[in-house]
């Protein structure tokens, strides 16, 4: 049976390869609708479809480069490594959620259950680096007590 940890890292990953995905299909979109269109007698309307395309097909390649550089993160962490303190790749137990350490992606429930999937630069993550299982980790006012650390 894959650890919750394990399954933490193939859901982020098929996530992220869904997003890829999608982009990738947006890219062709883009590029075959704008090779397809051909000039009308309208000129300006042409010219501002052609425009409206290529803002798309921008914004599609900037996901696109995002999806991909989130993956290459992703793909740095090791999903069996046992940590002994909060590292990136790391899966946090504290009495006030459950943690991965990886790329800010925010909630995600996987089998019932709730789990924080962020980066060790936000600002919890910042809090918690590092620390070992035991610690109190104080963040906004509250403490959070670090239970577990795979």
């Amino acid at each position: 049976m894959a650890t919750r940890k394990r399954q933490l890292y193939d859901y982020v990953l098929a996530d992220l390869d869904a997003k890829i995905e999608e982009a990738q299909g947006a890219i062709d979109s883009a590029i075959e609708s704008r090779n397809s269109d051909t000039k009308s007698s309208a000129g300006d309307k042409h010219e501002t479809g052609r425009a409206m395309v290529q803002i798309e097909l921008d914004k599609s390649k900037m996901q696109l480069a995002k999806a991909l550089t989130l993956r290459s993160e992703m793909a740095r962490i090791d999903p069996v490594k046992a940590c002994e303190k909060v590292e990136f790749g790391s899966l946090v137990t504290t009495n006030n959620g459950i943690y991965f350490m990886a790329i800010g992606i925010g909630k995600v429930t996987l089998d019932k259950s709730e789990y924080f999937v962020i980066s060790l630069a936000s600002p919890i993550g910042q809090a918690m680096h590092s620390k070992q299982s035991g610690a109190i980790v104080k963040f906004q006012g509250r403490e959070f007590e670090i239970t577990n650390i795979e």
